[in-house]
């Protein structure tokens, strides 16, 4: 018997188990399975202090609702630069913010709109003028500089054949030997190896008028258009200690297009005109507890790329975070609770970052954990939690002392209802990033992105192997419709669980004593363990500043 063939035996027995610990689960959370489900006007009004009360009330139902008027916010937007979106910057972002703080505010939360300076950027323009004639697709990269050039294409270490591994502007040396005396000259460099950052802080100090960043082409998810965060670099890099702007455009291409321009004698112009500094809001709802000083904390981006209306990325964290705290709103907890939904995380993790550098030294002890949740619903999903014990990734930045007391939460809550998962890299990839570098217990949810799903994977899973775990990531078609509601279900679930669990006690984290969460006793099993199928890989997340 092959592997995949293993893996199918032993899902489908899983299958199975998964079917007896469901009605185990609902059995230990709901001894009158007969009763009916409280009507929604129960569960906002009473104090869902139980798991079973809470769990009854959070439903998928509930959390889509949320993901449809995310995408009614969208469509009906008229932004003059991005309409249909709800990116950083737009009117359809402000219309978000407005939604959930509402309903927030309704239901009896402090609510907070604390402001953050966004960079916004217009379309690009990038257009080959010889040996073809062509317009191609192009976005701005965060830290860009603005500016027209219209000159020679000068490709810097590119590896066009397959299977075309690319360290490709990753040192200074790859600059080096290359006439860069002219008035515009526009490097082409090649995703892979190192931070975006890096690429383009070597093209300009070279003496680059403009960067195109073209995407690697090495797999199906490095092949359309690539645009990102630019300001984070390999460190060291002597004179530039940490993240960087650039005075020159920096903007992405597809694959093809890259390849395209690098043909010999190739001339292009590239336009980003100036960005503009814009206001935005986190959204902070908190709910007082009766240890002030004890902060269990949980956030998702609220804002989507300008592509689309971002409603699995990350419309799925930002509906379940928002379901589970209108559902705890009436409740007495011991510790302090407190929600976020983040400005600008696509621009790299701006609005997380701000609130937390923004915090004082006291306020940041009160936060005694924060989790994670950025894309929770991926149509292609697997079932992954940061690997904060790092049993399978070594993590490339700090993992706080607790996180992995967490990571056992999500982990025995999917032992407990029959549901396979994998571990995904502790990268800092998303807006827990602030919280790790502050010292704060951290850990969080995902359901894949970019990466193309593994026969091996398919086997456990189900879906489809060789698409993306989100084939409409960062696409317009990233609307309602894409979405899968056994994932939504399964992990809107697992956040009001996880909720509710630190909500009461935070012992196993940070050492605080709590109380057990009210209700009949309820033990979770020792988690069962990832299954491996990523193999030293990335773990399957694709959000990254780096190549």
């Amino acid at each position: 018997m092959t592997r995949t063939q293993t893996h199918r035996a032993r899902t489908s027995a899983l299958r199975l188990t998964a079917l007896a610990a469901a009605v185990a689960l609902t059995t230990a959370l709901s001894p009158q399975l007969a009763s009916a489900a409280p009507s929604a006007d129960a569960c906002a009004d009473r104090a869902n202090n139980t798991y079973q009360k809470l769990l009854e009330c959070v439903t998928v139902e509930g959390v889509r609702a949320h993901q449809e008027a995310l995408q009614k916010i969208a469509d009906n937007s008229t932004d003059p630069v991005y309409p249909g979106t709800r990116a950083a910057g737009t009117d359809g972002y402000d219309d978000s913010v407005d939604y959930v703080a509402g309903l927030l505010r309704d239901a009896g939360y402090q609510v907070t709109l604390d402001p953050v300076d966004v960079t916004f950027n217009f379309p690009a323009v990038l257009r080959q003028l010889t040996p073809v004639a062509a317009e191609y697709e192009t976005g701005v990269f965060t830290g860009s500089g603005s500016g027209e050039v219209e000159g020679n294409v000068i490709p810097v270490d590119l590896n066009l054949t397959p299977p075309r591994a690319s360290t490709s502007g990753c040192e200074a040396a790859d600059f080096a030997g290359k006439d860069w005396s002219g008035d515009n000259d526009i490097a082409l460099v090649q995703r892979g190896t190192c931070f975006f950052g890096t690429k383009a802080y070597y093209a300009e100090q070279a003496g680059a008028e403009a960067i195109i960043i073209m995407n690697q082409g090495n797999t199906p998810d490095r092949e359309a258009l690539i645009v990102a965060d630019g300001t984070s670099i390999d460190e060291p890099i002597p004179g530039a200690p940490g993240p960087v702007t650039h005075g020159i455009p920096v903007v992405g291409a597809s694959f093809a297009d890259g390849a395209a321009l690098a043909a010999p004698g190739s001339t292009a112009y590239v336009q980003v005109l100036p960005a503009e500094t814009r206001s935005d809001y986190n959204v902070i709802a908190e709910l007082p507890g009766k240890n002030t000083e004890n902060v269990v904390m949980a956030g998702a981006h609220l804002d989507s790329v300008i592509e689309g209306p971002g409603i699995n990325d990350n419309g799925s964290g930002s509906a379940a975070l928002l379901e589970t705290a209108l559902k705890m709103a009436e409740l007495t907890p011991q510790n302090t609770i407190r929600f976020g939904w983040w400005a600008a995380e696509e621009q790299g993790l701006v609005g997380s970052a701000d609130y937390v550098n923004g915090l004082s030294a006291a306020e940041r002890d009160r936060i005694a954990l924060y989790m994670n949740y950025d894309m929770v619903g991926s149509p292609n999903y697997i079932f992954m939690v940061y690997d904060a014990d790092e049993s399978t990734f070594e993590a490339p930045v700090p993992v706080p002392a607790g996180s992995e007391a967490i990571e056992d939460v999500y982990e025995s809550y999917y032992t407990k209802v029959g549901e396979l998962y994998e571990d995904t890299e502790f990268s800092g990839r998303s807006d827990y990033e602030a919280f790790i570098l502050a010292g704060i217990p951290s850990s969080g949810l995902f359901t894949g992105a970019e990466v193309i799903k593994t026969e091996e994977q398919e086997a456990i899973w189900g879906g489809t192997a060789g698409e993306q775990f989100d084939p409409c990531y960062h696409e317009a078609c990233d609307t309602i419709a894409n979405n899968s509601m056994h994932a939504l279900e399964v992990n809107s679930d697992l956040i009001a669980f996880a909720m509710l669990t630190f909500a009461y006690s935070t012992e196993s984290v940070n050492g605080v004593p709590g109380k057990k969460v009210p209700g009949p006793a309820f033990t979770l099993p020792a988690p069962a363990g990832p299954e491996g199928t990523f193999a030293g890989e990335d773990g399957g997340f694709g959000h990254s500043h780096d190549g």
